[in-house]
């Protein structure tokens, strides 16, 4: 298995999208002005869903589910 996919799907990786989510949206609501801070906020909201509802987006591009928890039964 690929060690990015198995790195996100840990504890350590749910909270780096987490954090990476939050930082993107802070980023794009407050430091960022106009029409390029709205993009980034929202595609900030991806990493921040991804680490809450524990999927990685990246997985399924190295053949491993969408699902964290079936990578890590896997």
């Amino acid at each position: 298995m690929n060690p990015l996919v198995k790195f996100m799907d840990s504890a350590a990786g749910r909270i780096a999208r987490i954090v990476a989510g939050v930082v993107l949206i802070a980023a794009g609501l407050f430091a960022i002005q106009g029409t390029a801070g709205i993009i980034v906020a929202v595609v900030g909201v991806l990493p921040l869903l991804a680490g809450v509802f524990d999927f990685c987006a990246f997985a399924p591009v190295c053949g491993a589910p969408l699902s964290g928890s079936k990578v890590r039964g896997s």
